[in-house]
């Protein structure tokens, strides 16, 4: 009986036990809950970002188009997206890239005030002053603490 006992602990065993799998599965949800709302957050500023990015190509399209078409006079004019893609200066299929929803002919306008300086660019009723054109952020949100 001895022997079959000290053969028994002798041998090899391979594989994980049923604590050591449940330790990695604990350490693994642990880290998917710190991870997964980062993640949102990381996504989710990056669509607003991009969404000011093309801002900023339709503001150089405007100021393209008001230099070739309109002589260079920018004081007090205000242009369409519909200006911009009768005449060429963009893409009719541009589209923000937050909701993929195709920019409209005229609620998406570039407006410069009476000095000639960028005043506001909105895109489908979300507006962006020239600052955070300039700057190519989209503005800061505040979190809101939620209820547990």
């Amino acid at each position: 009986m001895l022997k079959k006992v000290m053969k028994r602990l002798k041998k090899e065993e391979k594989g994980f036990t049923l604590i050591e799998l449940l330790a990695v599965i604990v350490i693994l949800a642990v880290i998917a809950v710190i991870a997964v709302p980062l993640i949102g957050k990381i996504i989710d500023n990056t669509k607003k970002d991009a969404d000011v990015a093309t801002a900023q190509q339709l503001y150089d399209a405007a100021r393209l188009y008001v230099t070739g078409e309109l002589d260079g006079d920018f004081n007090g004019k205000s242009v369409t997206f519909k200006n911009l893609v009768d005449a060429g200066y963009i893409a009719s299929n541009t589209s923000l890239p937050s909701t993929k929803a195709q920019l409209n002919d005229t609620s998406s306008v570039v407006t410069f005030n009476a000095t000639g300086e960028l005043q506001s660019v909105a895109l489908n009723g979300k507006s962006y002053t020239a600052a955070q054109i300039k700057d190519g952020k989209a503005p800061a949100t505040t979190a809101t603490p939620t209820a547990t």
